[in-house]
């Protein structure tokens, strides 16, 4: 294997009164992320361009080469599932949400108080596959409140979503759901396409507040999953550069999706059931299993490819949060297993190492921001063999050790330390760093 590339969703944040005016990556003790800057490169990079707020999707897309418009975030959505897609089937990415009404439309929760279980989300989606319309349609939860709707047959994906917070740029109070519009207002089949859409919400909203489920996480304090929140509708298979010398450990619909599209081959593992109301517990497990798999994955395979694509979906949701506390424990948790075992896996063997991440969501704005993000990059050759400082003698019956004259005494603190973060990465001498000249700036190949 040539190189291992590592992007932690949302990794780039901003300084943060609750961690001292520091970021959760400069809050962080990583002194495994901190071996490889040390003997590294830092740069800063807009995924997409400057100014420009991307969605993960966008991120993704062009930091592998590809213009935005090779692709929807619905198409690879649906892909990263076991749904079968042809051409003209309509794919949407949606969100179980909470609105106190259609006529009022006020968004409570775009996630549902991120309460919603696994169990509760399929319930939901099994009724909501119920519905009638005038066409065949399909509606899929994947994971905690994430789901995937496709509508079969002839439709258009020259329309908006209704999730007004993403056509914004970003969450806040006072949102209200959007309405489904067409781009063209002569474009008889978007506009057909957003009738069975309105149609299929009117339904859904009537389907979703009654729903045993919903009501009984309302006596008990919860918020109902009455809504969907929906974009990034695509129909046409997605035209993205193909990676076939790439593995992809991913574990999200999206992620496994722009793999498998991308010629990757893909391993992954079922996402822990949310059980109860803890999500972050649920964040925690789901962490766990995604570093462990992902060592488990580079030692049985680095032989047969010869580049690897692992990517953490959680560093991302304490950023939508406002969590940074718990954002700096989940770097630390990636450092002290992920990163631990490549600090040991990677210089003997000569793999070059880039961490980075998607785009930045700060845990103060809630949402994905435009500000860059911080680029780690390690191209060390093999180290050397050192003379070791000390020799074993043989002296009666018991080891003796002694002093080796011709090694070099090591004082204390020598070692090279050079911390991993965004303000250290603005002054790295990688420098700026654009979308898609990402690949060739770290020399990762198809």
């Amino acid at each position: 294997m040539k190189g291992i590339m590592v992007i932690l969703d949302g990794l780039g944040d901003l300084p943060n009164r609750q961690l001292g005016d520091k970021t959760p990556l400069e809050a962080a003790e990583t002194p495994n992320l901190d071996f490889f800057s040390a003997r590294g490169e830092m740069g800063y990079l807009y995924s997409v361009k400057p100014g420009f707020v991307p969605e993960s999707d966008e991120a993704i897309i062009s930091m592998f080469g590809n213009d935005l418009i090779d692709s929807t975030r619905g198409q690879l959505e649906a892909r990263g599932t076991d749904l079968k897609l042809t051409r003209g089937d309509l794919a949407l990415r949606a969100n179980f949400a909470t609105i106190d009404s259609l006529k009022e439309g006020n968004i409570i929760d775009r996630r549902a108080g991120r309460t919603l279980t696994t169990s509760e989300a399929e319930q939901l989606a099994k009724a909501l596959n119920k519905i009638k319309l005038p066409c065949k349609f399909e509606f899929k939860s994947t994971i905690q409140h994430r789901g995937v709707l496709v509508l079969r047959g002839g439709f258009s994906d020259a329309i908006t979503g209704n999730d007004s917070p993403y056509l914004k740029g970003r969450a806040g109070k006072g949102d209200k759901i959007g309405n489904f519009k067409e781009f063209d207002n002569d474009d008889e089949n978007a506009h057909y396409t957003i009738n069975i859409l309105k149609e299929f919400m009117e339904k859904a909203f009537e389907v979703l507040d009654s729903h045993p489920v919903n009501e009984s996480r309302k006596k008990r304090g919860l918020l109902p999953a009455n809504y969907l929140l929906m974009r990034g509708a695509g129909i046409e298979p997605p035209k993205l550069n193909f990676y076939r010398k790439w593995m992809s450990v991913s574990y999200m619909p999206l992620e496994i999706g722009f793999s498998r599209v991308s010629g990757m081959t893909v391993f992954s593992f079922d996402y822990p059931k949310l059980k109860d109301l803890d999500s972050y517990k649920n964040l925690r497990d789901g962490l766990s299993k995604a570093c462990s798999f992902s060592i488990k994955s580079l030692k049985k395979n680095h032989q047969k490819f010869d580049y690897a694509l692992i990517h953490i979906k959680e560093t991302d949701l304490p950023g939508h949060d406002n969590k940074p506390i718990e954002k700096k424990f989940m770097i630390e948790y990636i450092d002290k297993t992920l990163f631990k075992f490549l600090r040991g896996f990677a210089p003997p063997k000569g793999i070059k190492i880039v961490v980075t991440g998607d785009h930045s969501t700060p845990s103060k704005m809630k949402a994905h921001s435009a500000d860059p993000i911080p680029v780690l990059f390690y191209n060390d050759s093999p180290p050397k063999r050192k003379r070791s400082l000390f020799s074993i003698f043989r002296v009666g019956d018991k080891n003796v050790e002694l002093r080796n004259p011709e090694a070099k005494k090591e004082k204390p603190g020598e070692e090279k330390v050079e911390k991993f973060c965004e303000k250290n990465a603005r002054n790295g001498k990688l420098g700026k760093i654009v979308g898609k000249d990402f690949l060739g700036k770290v020399g990762f190949l198809k």
